[in-house]
């Protein structure tokens, strides 16, 4: 466990390594470090959102069902009715 004699010790430490004016610098690199992080952590658990699908078209002749970039139906052949847009 870390007393309180540990971290005055490396304070001093890292004081004389860096310097007194590169310190800012080191602690806010280190901090904008930890907020990607997170981001990153955070957006390896969400789940990818899906993309929004088409609504599905139905042939004028058969009823069957057609898929959004289908120009004829696959079942009876005639053209399929345009794609709603959105």
């Amino acid at each position: 466990m870390l007393g309180s004699q540990d971290l005055v010790i490396g304070l001093v430490l890292v004081l004389f390594l860096f310097g007194a004016k590169r310190l800012p610098e080191l602690a806010g690199s280190l901090g904008k470090s930890m907020k990607e992080f997170k981001k990153a952590v955070e957006g390896a658990d969400a789940e990818p959102e899906a993309p929004k699908a088409a609504s599905p078209r139905a042939c004028a002749s058969c009823h069957g069902l057609l898929e959004p970039d289908w120009q004829h139906c696959p079942r009876c052949g005639s053209t399929a009715p345009p794609a709603p847009t959105t």
